[in-house]
């Protein structure tokens, strides 16, 4: 019997399969049905990894992932995080308080930071429990999402204007840091990581190109210079920079439920690269019924002519029903699938 890692693997790599793979990106939601308190999920490698199979088993999910919350690298760069008992880590202080000063930021070292080093740590117990059942994500900030975390959202957008040579050098330290914390995940057993860069949609296309493409193109060639698989997520209405995004070369490129149609896009995507979303987490997966998910879904293989794994746009938000997640997994298997699926 085909294994869920298996299934993923084949369907991004065009063969035939059984069912579309299902990742939902669920971390508030995973913490909360695996009856884990959420500052656990973010410090306790046992108590996430515990939450996020429990679900996989429960809800026949393709994929493991370590996220959790954007401050991983942040606490590693020197940003003070408070983690409260039961919600979402909050960020206290400690930025650079200019972008020359981030610019003279120091690289992180993995084995120095305990979130960075927790992240590996994740990928490890995933690993040692489940082998090679589940597709295992690990995860990184992008060049623009961390620099966004560094200097805080209002500083980074001005700063890519007023210095922006400044901009250029806290990215390319970004990076680096990146490249070895992402080795380290690879190497812990991760088969994809994931490069999170939500700020990215905020900016225009003009300044995507100038900052941020070339730097994540790097980091994609890099996971897969490792025989990783690399996933690229831009929340928000991509639709500008999408034809950017697959240009990356990204094995999987995630739509937001904010893009209209993935339609114009199909296309451009080589044979190895799949989408993955689009469903609306709160309207349709969360508030939604069977049938509204079954079509929200339905619709979005029928755009991506069949080259789509099944997914939200984003996080999947706490208080989704364990009978709308069944309804939403159940489209995987349900949903009428094209012509390089069997």
């Amino acid at each position: 019997m085909i294994t869920p890692r298996q299934r993923t693997l084949d369907f991004i790599a065009g063969k035939e399969v059984d069912r579309l793979p299902f990742h939902p990106i669920i971390m508030r939601w995973a913490a909360e049905y695996g009856g884990v308190k959420y500052r656990d999920f973010c410090l306790r490698p046992e108590c996430k990894c515990a939450a996020a199979i429990k679900c996989a088993e429960d809800f026949d999910m393709d994929w493991v992932t370590v996220m959790s919350d954007p401050f991983t690298e942040a606490e590693a760069f020197g940003l003070k995080i408070e983690y409260p008992e039961d919600s979402l880590p909050e960020d206290c202080g400690g930025h650079p308080e200019s972008a020359a000063a981030a610019a003279e930021l120091k690289p992180y070292k993995t084995a120095d930071s305990r979130r960075t080093m927790g992240r590996v740590q994740e990928i490890e117990e995933f690993k040692r429990l489940t082998g090679d059942q589940y597709f295992i994500v690990g995860w990184v900030e992008g060049p623009m999402a961390e620099y966004a975390d560094l200097r805080g959202a209002g500083n980074a957008s001005l700063d890519l204007f007023d210095d922006p040579e400044s901009v250029h050098k806290a990215m390319d330290v970004i990076v680096e840091a990146a490249l070895g914390f992402m080795t380290c995940q690879i190497e812990a057993g991760a088969d994809c990581i994931g490069v999170g860069d939500a700020f990215a949609s905020q900016i225009g296309r003009d300044l995507y190109m100038e900052f941020v493409f070339e730097r994540e193109k790097v980091m994609i060639e890099h996971i897969q210079s490792k025989g990783a698989l690399a996933k690229l997520h831009i929340c928000g209405n991509t639709s500008a920079i999408l034809p950017d995004m697959i240009k990356t070369g990204a094995d999987i490129i995630d739509v937001d439920h904010l893009v209209p149609s993935m339609t114009e896009f199909a296309g451009l995507l080589g044979p190895k690269q799949v989408f993955c979303g689009k469903a609306d987490p709160v309207s349709v997966i969360k508030d939604g019924d069977a049938q509204r998910i079954a079509a929200a879904v339905a619709q979005d293989v029928s755009d991506s002519n069949g080259r789509c794994i099944v997914s939200a746009g984003c996080e999947i938000p706490p208080g989704t029903s364990p009978e709308n997640m069944r309804a939403f997994q159940r489209t995987s298997v349900n949903t009428e699938l094209q012509s390089n699926i069997c």
